[in-house]
């Protein structure tokens, strides 16, 4: 039974340090997703603003004929 238990808690062992592993990758991944989000959004920010600032005013353009 002794030898049962040692094994059970053995591979337990082995379990959890898989899980360990899987879990730091798994932060990993979402720490550089995050960054990418960051990244995508300070992009978004400035092509919004580019846009606004190009955006004319229908008043402001000059008449067909001219």
């Amino acid at each position: 039974m002794a030898d049962r238990n040692e094994t059970r808690i053995t591979e337990l062992e082995i379990k959890l340090t898989h899980q360990d592993r899987l879990l730091e990758e798994l932060n990993q991944v979402v720490i550089a997703q995050a960054e990418e989000i960051r990244r995508l959004h300070k992009r978004f920010e400035r092509l919004e603003q580019t846009m606004l600032q190009v955006q004319v005013d229908p008043a402001d353009e000059p008449p067909p004929h001219y």
